[in-house]
């Protein structure tokens, strides 16, 4: 290649990684096509590249498709672009071209390739590119075999990625943290920190994955310790540990250290600059009862999205000020905020809370009617909640029945507590058969009946039911306490 040549290939590769490549993308293509360089590997290589981290996966695949003879560097580009763009069985398909071409795979073919197969989930072909992996030399590479092992962990294989993982000499902290993340998603949360403990290094990802998982798997206590442990060992947190211990802490009643975290958030921008953060804290101190601060904080969250809203409205439910909520929901709609299947839960249960059946009815029918949203179980369980607090109860024994869904026991069971209050003993009686099929095991439902039966003074239909109760030896379950 001529001096002027090799020139004009830097110029290209400077202008490709510039800043403006996305709006001279096709003037880019112009100016390599014009001087000849469209069948130069290295070229189209970066070209590749540049589409894939912009999501021109089309665009690339038509320049690929034109060179005649590709070499392993636009072929791995390829794969990478495709990796990069969402689930695709393209990478292994070129794959599968590299090696009927008698082209030989480099240590840099395989980590997106493996990426392209735990994107579109098929560990089968996953463990076929591994057998590939090991029979050509390349498991000595850390960036594969962290491929590897995320890819046995991502996908519940937790011998075969701790098999990879004790084959490793110098493991870093990514490949630990793609263990510990395994077995705690598997359950084995005991094991994760097993294995967070034996880390010699630690990152915040290390921190906030085995904190989340100890929350999520009730163990609210030890993640609050490990929390403390974080902060004294001088981990800076970020918004992941925020939004994880904040819910710990209003599950815990701990106060004191949910509203350090809510300075710590001021006094490290986090709060400004991640809404997730603001949206925490909302949830917190609703959570904790602390509904002026859970409003002060909301009104000061920069760039507002439904999740923002909905934490909110489902805090002035929970805090039993419902006409509140359906009120800010009014402004959420007039600030044209779309409302998801979440938001509906949340004003529905303010409906519920506040006895305002009516528009409790307008709302459901919009959710189909004006934001086709299909109605899920939790929404079916608000509105047989709102109908039945309200004593429509017959409303909402045929709302249960023109479901598209099969209803499940907690709305079949709010329907007989409904009947209870208010006497209607017909319908607790069809609750009651339902319920028996859902869960027969459940002697509450049986109470309930009975209770009812013998609240109306059908004495004889309650004791026949006891009696049939005995017989099939469905046992009344202990009274229980929480008081220590």
């Amino acid at each position: 290649m001529s001096k002027s040549l090799i020139e004009i290939e830097r110029k290209i590769l400077r202008l490709l990684h510039g800043r403006n490549t996305r709006t001279h993308l096709t003037q880019i293509h112009a100016h390599f096509l014009r001087h000849k360089l469209h069948q130069s590997n290295l070229i189209l290589a970066h070209f590749v590249s540049v589409c894939g981290t912009l999501n021109e996966i089309k665009y690339a695949t038509k320049i690929f498709n034109q060179m005649r003879n590709p070499s392993v560097i636009l072929f791995n580009s390829m794969i990478k672009a495709y990796s990069l763009n969402g689930p695709s069985e393209e990478p292994v398909k070129l794959f599968a071209l590299l090696k009927n071409l008698g082209i030989w795979p480099d240590e840099y073919t395989f980590a997106p390739l493996l990426k392209a197969c735990l994107g579109v989930g098929n560990l089968r072909v996953g463990q076929c590119v591994h057998g590939e992996i090991i029979r050509r030399g390349f498991e000595r590479f850390g960036s594969i075999r962290i491929g590897v092992v995320e890819l046995y962990t991502s996908c519940g294989q937790m011998d075969d990625g701790m098999k990879v993982f004790d084959e490793i000499s110098h493991r870093d902290v990514i490949v630990w943290n793609l263990m510990i993340h395994g077995f705690c998603k598997k359950g084995d949360v005991d094991k994760g920190l097993y294995l967070f403990r034996e880390m010699r290094e630690r990152s915040v990802v290390s921190w906030n994955l085995m904190i989340s998982s100890l929350g999520k798997s009730g163990r609210d206590s030890e993640a609050l310790r490990l929390f403390h442990e974080m902060r004294d060992q001088a981990f800076e947190l970020d918004e992941v540990t925020v939004v994880a211990v904040l819910p710990i802490c209003a599950r815990l009643g701990a106060v004191d250290i949910g509203q350090w975290i809510h300075l710590y958030a001021e006094s490290s921008g986090l709060y400004r600059k991640v809404v997730s953060v603001g949206n925490a804290l909302v949830d917190f101190y609703c959570k904790c009862g602390i509904l002026d601060t859970a409003r002060n904080v909301f009104k000061e969250i920069p760039g507002k999205n439904v999740v923002s809203w909905n934490a909110m409205i489902s805090g002035l439910a929970f805090n039993g000020r419902g006409e509140l909520g359906v009120e800010l929901y009014e402004q959420m709609i007039a600030k044209g905020v779309s409302p998801n299947k979440a938001a509906f839960v949340g004003v529905l249960t303010c409906c519920a809370h506040a006895g305002l059946v009516e528009k409790a009815r307008e709302l459901f029918a919009s959710m189909t009617g004006l934001h086709s949203i299909d109605p899920n179980l939790e929404h079916y369980g608000c509105m047989v909640d709102v109908l039945g607090r309200s004593g429509c109860v017959r409303e909402a024994y045929d709302l249960i029945r023109s479901m598209s869904i099969r209803p499940n026991a907690a709305i079949w069971g709010s329907l007989l507590s409904s009947c209870r209050t208010h006497g209607h003993v017909e319908l607790a009686e069809h609750a009651v058969k339902e319920l028996i099929n859902l869960e027969p095991w459940n002697s509450g439902n049986y109470v309930l009946l009975s209770n009812i039966y013998a609240e109306g003074g059908r004495w004889d239909d309650a004791e026949k039911l006891r009696m049939w109760m005995r017989e099939k030896n469905v046992k009344k379950s202990p009274g229980q306490s929480l008081i220590e």
